[in-house]
């Protein structure tokens, strides 16, 4: 469309258009890096009156990326997630996983889930099992914020709880549950998450081995499981592999 489209056509588009056009042909770059997308987004930059943009930098890519985003009036988690940036650290990685496994209790955030498929693929924990209405690694928006490691972590949806390996350890607000900090957690485990507002459900709670809990201090007494997971994947990553002590 745009390969044939005059200046004159696109400027009579509207603003928001206009710039989405060109997020949308500036991230083709950026994936693929192709002539193609370039030449066209060098096409439509013009048009929208700005000036040549440098694109061997990532953050200059970025910051222009969402410059368009701003200006098409697109929300980061309407558009799917942030641009996905190539880092000089980033390698294959022959690190082992833990014999673990984390499942993922009816959780109903894609957003979360793709964030705790990287947490898991950073520390390289063990495998993810996903609860029956748990967005799954066929869901666009947990391959894009997992920011391309859903396809490098294990993941299964287990049949049942006997598929998990024991014992089963619950990440929960329980008021008298130990401390993450103090918990001596052991080889093999499979640590058990729950769902954003009501938590792990009754039947896995009353199943589970034992329960530990991130201690909190302020007026809020729960975390994004996103992010609670993550304090817990450092706690377990240090706890069991003491080489990197």
């Amino acid at each position: 469309m745009i390969e044939s489209m005059t200046e004159g056509e696109f400027l009579r588009f509207s603003e928001r258009f206009r710039h989405k056009t060109a997020a949308r042909l500036l991230r083709s770059y950026h994936e693929q890096r192709d002539a193609r997308s370039l030449a066209l987004y060098r096409k439509v930059e013009s048009w929208c009156g700005l000036p040549p943009m440098a694109v061997k930098e990532f953050t200059t890519l970025s910051d222009r990326y969402h410059l368009h985003l701003e200006k098409a009036r697109i929300s980061l988690k309407e558009h799917g997630l942030l641009f996905p940036p190539y880092h000089q650290t980033d390698a294959p990685s022959d690190a082992p996983y833990l014999p673990l496994a984390i499942y993922l209790d009816n959780l109903r955030s894609a957003f979360n889930v793709g964030s705790i498929l990287r947490t898991t693929e950073a520390f390289r924990l063990g495998k993810v099992c996903f609860g029956k209405t748990t967005p799954f690694i066929d869901n666009p928006k947990v391959q894009k914020t997992s920011m391309c490691t859903f396809d490098k972590v294990p993941c299964e949806q287990p049949l049942s709880l006997s598929d998990l390996p024991r014992p089963l350890i619950a990440l929960e607000t329980a008021p008298d549950a130990p401390s993450i900090f103090d918990f001596a957690f052991p080889p093999v485990f499979t640590l058990l998450l729950g769902n954003e507002e009501y938590g792990l459900s009754e039947e896995l709670l009353s199943q589970s081995d034992a329960i530990v809990k991130i201690p909190l201090y302020g007026f809020k007494n729960s975390l994004n499981v996103a992010s609670a997971f993550a304090i817990a994947a450092g706690v377990i990553s240090h706890q069991l592999r003491p080489f990197d002590k």
